[in-house]
């Protein structure tokens, strides 16, 4: 039985930043799980092949070499995050810039002892909606920025999609519905004169998102603590999870509109305000021959201007299957990152892991191919609030941070999926 030694890199990466022997050991391991899984795959097929179904001892050999290279993967990607991560300037290294060093100070004192005075006067100078007691106080510039660092890292649509900063509470973005007209014409001909566009509009309303990070006194009153820091620390995963959440399922009601949110149809009959799709050929799981040609269907769909910036959107379990299916060469289409810091790739095309987006299932839109770039749209509305509360759960210091998010489809041609479906 195939052998393989599991580390964990987790802990390391939880102390502090990863050291570069780190991460290509995570990397090789994760290779070895890689290469160990195939081996194991290739002696299912044969058994397959040879016996119509495979060896019970072969298929949870393959299991477990699977939960492995899951358990490799997220280690990795631990290492790596943490790797590229950019720290927060301190105190002593900071350079002063007026009113910003005057901002970072008096929010220090706030959350460190409560001082709203300084706070109050400060977002009085800059017009700023004050709303001490109900919304709380802004957060300083440089932690908002380390906020959207973070959550670029790890929110997996925000890393693909275009992400567009506001100050208003919905962006509004306007489209012609019947296209602009246009044309050739001889350098001395006559023009004749276009038809007025049909034109329409996209609203992107903006929702709040929150978290509850909570601190001791002690840790308060501790100087060597970077509160800039630990405070995007602590909001970066509750604020990536439902992000990651809205912007696959949301409803664009109470959190932004997901790009699965929208009807779906068949591809050949797709218009404006759909989500087109295509066809397995099999409910709830790939066809029994050649399998792997309903991917390729899939990337077909998109026209060419979409297809060269193309990328795959599945949950882990997705991609655990998708990661047995070879081409009619015996090649396997999933392949692992070429180095660390990559994704891995299918029939070439980059492979993201949302873990909102469906599991293989009877008529489930399990996996999304397409140009996130152009097709979805995050809404940023500038400004992160925090609101210290040291009253609901002493001895806690609770510290209710709220931002404002939207999104939706903005090219509904830029996103196809994959329906698991015979019809």
């Amino acid at each position: 039985m195939t052998q393989i030694e599991l580390r964990s890199p987790e802990t390391k990466a939880a102390e502090g930043a990863p050291s570069s022997l780190e991460v290509v050991t995570a990397f090789d391991d994760f290779m070895h799980a890689f290469e160990a899984f195939k081996e194991v795959n290739d002696e299912r097929l044969a058994e397959i092949e040879a016996r119509i179904s495979p060896d019970a001892v072969t298929s949870e050999k393959l299991t477990r070499l699977d939960a492995a290279l899951d358990r490799q993967q997220r280690a990795l990607d631990a290492l790596t995050l943490k790797s590229r991560r950019p720290a927060l300037e301190t105190g002593g290294g900071a350079v002063e810039r007026g009113g910003v060093r005057e901002h970072k100070t008096a929010f220090d004192a706030y959350v460190r002892r409560g001082e709203v005075a300084s706070l109050k006067q400060l977002e009085g100078k800059a017009l700023a909606s004050v709303t001490d007691a109900q919304g709380g106080y802004l957060v300083p510039d440089e932690t908002e920025r380390e906020i959207g660092r973070r959550l670029a890292e790890i929110s997996p649509i925000r890393a693909i999609a275009s992400v567009q900063q506001v100050t208003s509470s919905v962006f509004r973005k306007p489209f012609a519905t019947e296209g602009f007209a246009s044309g050739w014409a001889a350098e001395t001909a006559a023009r004749a004169q276009s038809a007025t566009p049909t034109l329409d509009e996209l609203a992107f309303p903006a929702m709040e998102i929150f978290a509850m990070p909570a601190a001791t006194q002690t840790l308060l009153d501790d100087a060597a603590v970077d509160l800039d820091q630990w405070i995007a620390a602590e909001v970066e995963t509750a604020f990536a999870e439902q992000e990651s959440v809205a912007f696959v399922t949301g409803d664009g009601t109470t959190r932004p509109q997901g790009f699965l949110t929208p009807p779906k149809v068949d591809n050949a009959a797709w218009e404006w305000g759909k989500i087109g799709s295509v066809l397995t050929g099999a409910a709830g799981d790939f066809a029994a021959t050649d399998p792997g040609d309903a991917l390729l269907d899939l990337v077909y769909a998109l026209r060419s201007g979409y297809r060269r910036n193309g990328t795959f959107v599945m949950n882990r379990r997705s991609q655990a299957a998708v990661r047995k299916l070879k081409d009619g060469d015996g090649r396997y289409l999933w392949e692992p990152p070429a180095q660390a810091n990559a994704s891995a790739t299918l029939l070439g095309f980059p492979l993201v892991e949302a873990e909102a987006m469906p599991d293989i299932a009877a008529n489930a839109h399990a996996i999304a191919f397409g140009d996130f770039k152009r097709g979805y749209l995050v809404v940023d509305r500038i400004g992160v609030r925090i609101l210290r509360d040291p009253f609901t759960a002493k001895p806690y210091v609770l510290f209710y941070t709220t931002k404002r998010v939207g999104g939706g489809v903005q090219d509904f041609d830029a996103i196809k999926t994959l329906k698991f479906a015979a019809s």
